[in-house]
């Protein structure tokens, strides 16, 4: 079974479509969407083709095939426009035998963990820096940020299948990759 995770969409038409065609060609079973999918917040520059109205009806379209959690830049008016749900804090997945505690990253990071057991995956966004990692406790997995990644990063997206967390970018390309 294959899941793609992405996150940071923040409002770029351009990167949204980008991500929905990856969606298609990886055949995933699920897109889980880590937060921040319409609005750039303060702190970031526009994105490419900033079209939140264009975003939301992309997304609209595939409304069945989301799991999503809230960013720090969803706000209630977001959830009005759109059909999914997008205001919860975190999202708990248990694939292949592994429990995935899915959240954006501004609440719960590696700073502040949420109640886990050792070896469970906390996957979030936020920081817009890809990142697979294990710690003493737990894995830390992040896919970086679909339209406004940083530290030199490209745009990215994840998929999850048969144990392995890769982290690519819109070309296919493996850009880190982790066996849980």
């Amino acid at each position: 079974m294959k899941y793609m995770f992405a996150s940071d969409i923040h409002g770029s038409a351009y990167y949204c479509r980008k991500m929905l065609e990856a969606y298609e060609k990886e055949g995933a079973k699920r897109l889980v969407l880590l937060g921040d999918l319409l609005y750039h917040g303060p702190r970031n520059d526009l994105p490419r083709e900033y079209a939140p109205k264009e975003v939301i009806a992309m997304l609209n379209a595939k409304k069945d095939e989301f799991y999503a959690v809230r960013g720090n830049c969803e706000a209630e008016v977001d959830q009005m426009v759109l059909q999914f749900p997008v205001m919860a804090d975190y999202c708990i997945l248990e694939l292949e035998g592994r429990t995935f505690y899915a959240t954006h990253g501004h609440i719960y990071n590696e700073g502040n963990l949420p109640s886990m057991k050792k070896g469970d995956i906390l996957i979030h966004g936020h920081t817009h820096v890809l990142r697979a990692d294990r710690t003493e406790n737990c894995m830390i997995l992040n896919p970086g940020s679909v339209s406004i990644p940083k530290e030199g990063n490209p745009p990215t997206y994840a998929v999850y299948e048969d144990g392995i967390f890769s982290i690519k970018d819109f070309d296919g390309n493996v850009i880190k990759e982790i066996t849980l």
